[in-house]
């Protein structure tokens, strides 16, 4: 598997190197701002590209950006956002269109290397990994979307770990309730939403992140 790095903090993207190498994967680039990562990407286009939110020159949300721009110009390159902040606004943007091939993991969170590599090959492979505290943020910035107040307590429990990518046996083992239990949460938050069930895991993530948090695009 082939990987982009883009992180402004030499240590961190060293470490970032060898962590990857030693379990097999390519770096292509290991950068340190943006201007570099697209410059990386057009040339490589590598399977996946991980990516910190703050970056020179400013310092603020250059790398996030950067993020949205790739998936935008490079639709099979899978992005995973790397980084110690939650910023909403961009946050909604990147996962907005196409919330598949796409994850956002909070740096002080990643306790397990296991872990990290299983969500870096997730995204790669078009699938989703987003931290629970980033979910979390996601759903409390989208409160005021319309059906979201009608969801029963337990419907927003499950609702919340469809956002996280759960399966309906994951989010089962979760609440300790049965699989037919969470189909019949699962249906009704559908129906609240006014949204059409689906068969596939990615699909429903990407249906109820889209009404409920992307609605504003400002």
């Amino acid at each position: 598997m082939r990987v982009v790095i883009a992180e402004d903090a030499a240590m961190m993207r060293e470490g970032l190197v060898r962590l990857l190498t030693d379990r097999g994967f390519e770096v292509c680039a290991a950068v340190g701002d943006a201007t570099a990562l697209r410059t990386a990407i057009a040339a490589s286009e590598p399977d996946v590209a991980i990516i910190d939110i703050r970056m020179p020159p400013t310092h603020t949300d250059e790398g996030l950006r950067a993020a949205i721009d790739i998936r935008r110009d490079h639709p099979a390159v899978g992005v995973l956002v790397f980084s110690q902040w939650v910023e909403t606004r961009y946050a909604t943007r990147l996962l907005a269109d196409r919330p598949t091939g796409v994850g956002y993991l909070l740096k002080d969170r990643v306790a397990d290397v296991a872990d990290f590599v299983d969500a870096l090959t997730r995204v790669a492979s078009g699938g989703t990994a987003l931290d629970p505290e980033v979910v979390g943020h996601l759903m409390r910035a989208g409160q005021e979307t319309a059906g979201v107040a009608s969801l029963t307590p337990r419907e927003s429990e499950v609702l919340s770990l469809m956002a996280e990518g759960r399966s309906n046996a994951g989010i089962a083992a979760a609440l300790v309730i049965t699989p037919g239990v969470v189909e019949k949460h699962v249906a009704n938050i559908f129906a609240k939403l006014g949204l059409p069930s689906s068969e596939s895991d990615n699909r429903r993530v990407l249906a109820v992140l889209r009404h409920m948090l992307f609605t504003d695009r400002a």
